[in-house]
């Protein structure tokens, strides 16, 4: 078994590297002022600098970007009753950063190693599992969101224009009927009265073997649609974080750019092809999406009119700056781990369980501790 996983993550490695290999030769057009080759010419060749600003830039947001995530995933778990600290949701964040970063089950395996950590910990493991899934839901939510509002305002001010301002026009279309869509199924569940959902929880209870996990992932799903403020904070902090990573790749871009390879989408654009490229990047089977994140950055510049391969090298460059942060995130996560507490951090010692259904009339736990 041991040696088929090692097969089978060393033949996602190949065709991840495949892939990126593969989109790196495209737009590598030798002989050409518009191709990665002439980009590599002139840093590699004949020493001419990078922009560090543009670097050092890319490096600080993405950090700090990086920290609003696990202060939201801090948020949602203190918003199931669950003991949890700030210290946590970086131990556990971190590490699972790394996975995200570096490792072959790219971002859903971060999410594995979030969630075992801390259902680990806790004696209510269903919802802890619930508070990483539902971090992630809420981080497509808000993105979506994001698409919609700034992509309606920056139209409303008349900044997606030019060539691309039809392709930026639909993307903000598409985002907005997914958001009134989204929002009306909101409505809709907190309309039903809580003895109905505790009804429909003690129906799934009866399914054979699963029904006990199936009960609980509802109620934790429940509690956080009676839970509004928590999980407003959460989208509040999903914005802040989404206007950080576009900058992360907008600089990590601006680091190689060069005008005589092409040009490259303003800063408005970036807000609507940013959250889509991350999306992309995000899928899961390669690891940190490796080759495909190039792939499909460079195919988002292509669809607003820019040079692909201007996007691929930013990519590659986010790239790198995500394996520094998370192996430096990794070697936090083994100091941290190394002085956590151990007393009172066992499921048993933490006393019985709570119940899992809030009414609407509780305090939020967003200010917990």
């Amino acid at each position: 078994m041991v040696k088929r996983t090692f097969l089978l993550n060393l033949l996602k490695y190949a065709l991840a590297f495949a892939v990126l290999g593969g989109v790196i030769w495209w737009n590598w057009k030798p002989g050409s002022e518009k191709g990665l080759q002439y980009v590599w010419n002139k840093h590699a060749v004949r020493g001419e600098p990078i922009n560090t600003t543009a670097l050092v830039l890319a490096f600080v947001i993405g950090v700090v970007s990086l920290t609003i995530t696990l202060v939201r995933w801090y948020v949602l778990v203190r918003a199931q009753n669950l003991p949890f600290r700030l210290h946590d949701a970086f131990r556990l964040g971190l590490i699972g950063f790394a996975f995200n970063s570096i490792l072959p089950a790219g971002s859903v395996g971060g999410d594995l190693v979030k969630a075992a950590g801390l259902a680990r910990e806790q004696s209510r493991r269903t919802a802890a599992v619930a508070t990483v899934l539902m971090d992630r839901a809420i981080a497509l939510w808000a993105l979506v969101w994001f698409v919609a509002m700034f992509g309606g305002i920056l139209w409303w001010l008349g900044m997606l224009d030019g060539a691309a301002a039809e392709v930026s026009h639909r993307i903000v279309i598409v985002a907005g009927v997914i958001v009134v869509a989204s929002v009306l199924v909101w409505v809709l569940l907190g309309l039903l009265p809580e003895r109905r959902a505790e009804k429909f929880a003690g129906r799934l209870s009866k399914i054979p073997k699963v029904g006990h996990s199936a009960a609980e992932f509802w109620r934790a799903v429940w509690m956080y649609r009676c839970r509004q403020r928590s999980v407003a904070a959460a989208m509040l902090l999903s914005w802040v974080g989404q206007v950080g990573f576009v900058f992360t790749f907008y600089f990590s871009v601006r680091t190689l750019w060069d005008p005589q390879v092409g040009a490259m989408p303003s800063v408005a654009e970036h807000f609507l092809l940013v959250p889509i490229g991350l999306v992309i990047q995000a899928m899961p089977g390669s690891p940190g999406g490796i080759g495909i994140g190039e792939a499909g950055f460079g195919g988002l510049y292509s669809l607003f009119g820019c040079a692909a391969g201007i996007a691929v090298l930013g990519s590659l460059v986010q790239r790198v700056l995500n394996w520094i942060v998370g192996l430096g995130g990794y070697m936090v996560w083994l100091r941290m781990k190394a002085t956590q507490p151990t007393e009172g951090n066992s499921p048993e010692a933490r006393g019985p369980d709570v119940p899992l259904v809030r009414s609407t009339r509780e305090p939020d736990a967003v200010g917990a501790n």
